[in-house]
């Protein structure tokens, strides 16, 4: 039962979760970069050479006379997938972000409010110094303190 106790509490430390969620955000940022590659970079360059890139934008630079329907397709920028990555990574972002959020939620919940710790010290009524608590006497001024004094 100890080995499950430390896992979960290993588990759901902060500075685990965060890791986890960076990776994972990390992850899907990579594929806004690489729809931003596939779908713009590689259009723009392989539309001065000529390639095999599709989309549906087409590149006013690019001269398309004789060219099979097919090909003309592929010399083109295709924004809708790059639009649908940056959605994906949105979705993907706020869904993680909810998840933390109640999770920290949960975890705050569980914690035990911290008592206050008990005064180690009261004034003394007569000379104001601070005494010790279970002193019946004042170190300063020698008299009496009487057992109510705070």
């Amino acid at each position: 039962m100890g080995l499950i106790k430390e896992f979960k509490e290993f588990a759901l430390k902060g500075n685990v979760m965060d890791m986890a969620i960076g990776v994972i955000i990390g992850g899907a940022f990579s594929s806004i970069v690489t729809s931003l590659t596939d779908n713009f970079i590689k259009p723009l360059i392989n539309s001065i050479g000529g390639s095999d890139i599709g989309g549906s934008i087409r590149l006013p630079w690019v001269d398309y006379t004789g060219l099979e329907p097919e090909e003309v397709s592929q010399l083109s920028l295709n924004y809708g997938a790059f639009i649908s990555a940056i959605i994906n990574f949105l979705i993907i972002a706020i869904v993680l972000f909810l998840m933390l959020k109640g999770m920290n939620k949960l975890i705050n919940l569980r914690k035990k409010p911290e008592e206050e710790a008990a005064p180690l010290t009261k004034k003394c009524p007569f000379c104001k110094s601070k005494v010790d608590i279970e002193a019946v006497r004042c170190p300063h001024c020698t008299s009496d303190i009487p057992e109510d004094a705070a």
